[in-house]
């Protein structure tokens, strides 16, 4: 593909994500560690991709074969390229040097392990460079910038990356710091990157040297903000900690600021693909992880897990429910305290109030399911279906052994097992007939007693 071939504003990604998760005490990739149930790098991946940002290049580690699946999974347009040794940023650059090659007209450089990076910042960084500024480094202004980059202006024009070691004091009282994330005019990328070398302590090329050779060069250079928060990267459990605490508040007040009633906001937490619709009220205490929509109306109460599951309007669902992947609760349906759904329908108006397990099932509308009702689903090899009907009435711990059917309006007497299908309208008992025995417990009491009695004086 020739330079010409690219569309209007061509604007390549390239996201750095080889770093060992080492300071992390793990053997996963740094990247691979998850905030709101997605991998850092997804989190950049994704931005990237809502910012109209048209390709990405994943810059990874040899063996990381893992992530490169990962990045493939979550990004059809995302290629890997992997820096086979770790000698620095800039290094780490030009291991994507076949993404950039033919020259695209802008490139991005974005950090993996800074997730909360928003599309709207990388929106104003490209907008920036298509106003005519050859380089645009993202920075912030540090609560306390110790240990931080500075950004030496002079004017509007940045001039340099200082880092500490190499600041002078005027400089330290900087508090305007680098985040890494830096973009470039694809016209001056790959020269600027090429003339980067390693002449310091660690022998290591670092991409901010190509601030000085650019100003040097007669290029404009300027810097876009960002809040602290958003840039925040990661190295340590802690600072993963940190990341996920502000994530959580950020969709927090995005659920409350589109309708959603939070009672105890602080005690919700979120997946990153998380739906709630307006009106839908969430009582405290509850973890929605990935894959969860709830509709309209909805109530989710105390202390309930869903994962993978679909909530219709006006279902309401706990306290104490764990709904697991494949639960799909219809309209105005109730799922009681200590229920788990997994993949199942509950159907328009049908009630499982109480202390159930309902898997690979279906639950017709307006059914009931009495208290400790369990479907046997897994023979040991296979899962099985149970199906019951619409209207049908499932007595208090009844055990429905799955491959089997419930007909519409049929009852099932409390305490059956169901091993059989069952007509509609139908009544069925599986149960053993109970008998009597008049005195029998006096003499089984009186019977323990001496065999206790005899044991003591052994």
């Amino acid at each position: 593909m020739s330079a010409s071939s690219f569309p209007a504003s061509s604007t390549l990604a390239i996201v750095l994500a080889a770093g060992l998760g080492t300071r992390m005490k793990s053997n996963r990739p740094k990247v691979m560690h998850e905030v709101g149930g997605l991998p850092l790098v997804g989190h950049v991946l994704k931005a990237v991709e809502a910012a109209d940002v048209g390709r990405a290049a994943v810059v990874i580690g040899p063996d990381m074969d893992d992530l490169a699946k990962l990045v493939g999974d979550i990004s059809s347009s995302a290629t890997c390229h992997v820096q086979e040794e770790r000698l620095g940023t800039a290094h780490a650059v030009r291991a994507a040097e076949a993404a950039y090659r033919d020259t695209p007209d802008h490139v991005l450089v974005l950090l993996g392990d800074a997730p909360l990076v928003s599309p709207e910042t990388i929106r104003r960084v490209k907008t920036r460079l298509e106003d005519g500024v050859d380089i645009v480094v993202l920075g912030f202004e540090a609560a306390d910038p110790f240990g931080y980059g500075r950004l030496v202006k002079e004017g509007d024009r940045l001039v340099a990356i200082r880092e500490e070691r190499d600041a002078s004091n005027p400089e330290k009282a900087i508090t305007l710091c680098n985040s890494g994330i830096m973009a470039f005019r694809g016209e001056h990328f790959s020269d600027l990157v090429n003339a980067i070398g390693n002449d310091n302590a660690k022998g290591e090329y670092y991409l901010t040297d190509a601030i000085e050779i650019a100003h040097a060069r007669g290029l404009r250079l300027e810097t876009e903000t960002a809040p602290e928060w958003e840039v925040q990267g990661i190295n340590t459990r802690g600072q993963l900690a940190a990341v996920e605490a502000v994530f959580q508040k950020l969709c927090r007040e995005q659920a409350m600021a589109s309708g959603v009633s939070l009672i105890a906001p602080e005690t919700v937490f979120f997946s990153h693909d998380t739906r709630l619709a307006p009106d839908v009220t969430v009582e405290p205490n509850v973890v929605f992880a990935t894959g969860v929509t709830v509709e309209s109306g909805a109530r989710i109460r105390a202390f309930s897990h869903l994962e993978g599951a679909h909530v219709a309007r006006g279902a309401t669902v706990g306290p104490y429910a764990r709904l697991r992947p494949g639960a799909r609760i219809g309209e105005t349906a109730h799922i009681g305290n200590f229920v788990e759904i997994k993949n199942a329908t509950i159907e328009t108006g049908a009630k499982v109030n109480h202390l159930s397990y309902i898997g690979d099932a279906r639950v017709g509308a307006k059914a009931n399911v009495g208290a400790g009702t369990i479907t046997c689903n897994y023979d040991g090899f296979l899962k099985h279906h149970t199906d019951i009907g619409a209207g049908a009435f499932i007595g208090s711990n009844a055990t429905l052994v799955a491959p089997v059917s419930i007909g519409d309006g049929a009852y099932t007497a409390a305490g059956s097992v169901i091993t059989k299908d069952v007509a509609a309208d139908a009544l069925a008992l599986g149960r053993a007939r109970q008998s009597e025995k008049p005195g029998r417990a006096a003499e089984i009491r009186a019977r323990l007693a001496k065999e206790k009695q005899a044991r003591q004086k052994g």
